[in-house]
């Protein structure tokens, strides 16, 4: 992982997942550049941080993305729940991740 800097971030996205960097671009003018608001800095930081996680393990990228998937189309509310709870721990942990792991 990079230093948890938002210019040490987008770096990292660029040499290892450049598919997300008009996402992160988008991202970072919509909640701060355009806004001249650094308070959503954190919470930047923490959703693109996640995302950079996943982006460097395919398969745990891949599993996210198959319990939102199943999330969405389930019909029985309990499942749905257990499959967005089990997503939503699987975020976490990735975004305890710490520069240099």
């Amino acid at each position: 992982m990079p230093e948890r800097t938002p210019t040490a971030l987008r770096a990292a996205l660029a040499r290892h997942r450049p598919k997300l960097l008009p996402d992160f671009d988008r991202d970072w003018r919509e909640k701060i550049a355009d806004t001249f608001d650094l308070a959503p800095v954190p919470a930047f930081m923490a959703r693109w941080w996640a995302e950079f996680a996943f982006a460097r393990d395919l398969q745990l990228e891949t599993k996210l993305h198959r319990l939102e998937n199943e999330a969405s189309q389930a019909t029985d509310n309990a499942l749905a729940k257990g499959l967005v709870e089990e997503a939503g721990r699987l975020r976490c942990e990735a975004g305890k991740e710490e520069p240099g792991q």
